[in-house]
């Protein structure tokens, strides 16, 4: 098949069979990550600039502010390096140095705010700056994938679409939680077509998502340290908290087991999954959604040094499994 651009090659149809990884669970896993962009993130980018081309009329020459922690920054980048349209970025210290180095390669101007918020995160900070710019030049437009409905909308049409598709029979979505978007669209989609589909949420350990405390966290792309505009937290889904050690442990053994690298999400959802273990039914599909692949997590979540510096107990966790 031939493309016209990057951004139409939205892989939303690839599923890896689990079975045996984690033991009574008939498990399924979302792959996101094989699109030009390496995550579930384009489908996001691709509603937030057309949402915004509705709206505003946005094209060759505007100029586009977003927070990231790296995904979105490199899904927009595929999109406005096609169109023509200028990008910064707003990243934090978390956001690993091959996300930021690909995103300054697709000419996308990064800035990469300090200062934590008080919730011991950089998502206000990186919000603040934004707003600071905003108000600085009145032609900047921010897609602001936290509040925008288009972006769960995506997932609605498509993440969640794609699933009951390709598992009619489906007993449960993982999901990892953030902007929430996947998550709020999954809700809606099967409590509208497959009420009986158990929708679960994945936040991480330090995130103030599900009102838990706000601590510094390690590994980015999942979680927050403020609430998105998005979320409805109304008890449509269930939720499940996971500490790092465990999201590393999860993606150290999906490289030793299956030979596949998967991003920190990834390893969260499926550390959520082995806790959830018994309460699954025999024969019950459970799809996992992936969000990226872990080639941008080699010099952190796969890097031995990286990892016994912030995690010393990993050898334990990593027995358990």
């Amino acid at each position: 098949m031939i493309y016209d651009a990057t951004y139409e090659i939205v892989t939303d149809d690839i599923f890896l069979n689990m079975d045996g990884f984690i033991p009574g669970v008939d498990l399924i896993l979302k792959l996101e990550g094989l699109n030009p962009a390496g995550s579930i993130k384009l489908k996001t980018a691709v509603a937030l600039i057309e949402d915004l081309i509705t709206r505003f009329g946005i094209g060759p020459g505007d100029r586009l502010i977003e927070s990231s922690s790296g995904n979105l920054g490199i899904a927009l980048g595929t999109l406005c390096a096609t169109r023509g349209i200028n990008l910064t970025i707003v990243a934090d210290p978390n956001t690993n140095a091959a996300a930021i180095s690909t995103m300054r390669a697709q000419g996308t101007r990064v800035v990469v705010v300090q200062e934590r918020d008080p919730n011991g995160g950089f998502l206000q900070t990186r919000i603040d700056y934004i707003r600071s710019q905003l108000r600085q030049d009145r032609k900047l437009f921010w897609p602001n994938q936290y509040a925008n409905r288009a972006n769960s909308s995506a997932h609605y049409r498509h993440t969640a679409r794609s699933i009951l598709r390709e598992v009619p029979e489906v007993g449960a979505v993982v999901v990892g939680v953030s902007t929430s978007g996947t998550l709020m669209g999954c809700r809606e989609f099967f409590r509208e077509n497959r009420p009986e589909t158990r929708v679960i949420a994945v936040d991480a350990e330090g995130s103030i998502l599900f009102g838990g405390p706000g601590a510094p966290r390690l590994i980015p792309g999942l979680g927050a340290s403020l609430r998105p505009g998005l979320l409805v937290d109304d008890g449509d889904f269930e939720r499940v908290i996971v500490p790092e050690i465990e999201t590393v442990a999860a993606c150290h053994m999906m490289a030793r087991r299956c030979g596949l690298l998967v991003g920190g999400s990834t390893g969260t959802v499926l550390a959520a999954v082995r806790r959830l273990a018994p309460t699954f039914r025999n024969g019950e599909p459970v799809v996992a959604v992936s969000p990226d692949n872990g080639e941008r997590y080699v010099d952190t979540v796969y890097s031995e040094k990286w990892v016994s510096e912030h995690f010393p107990g990993i050898d334990s966790v990593l027995a358990r499994w």
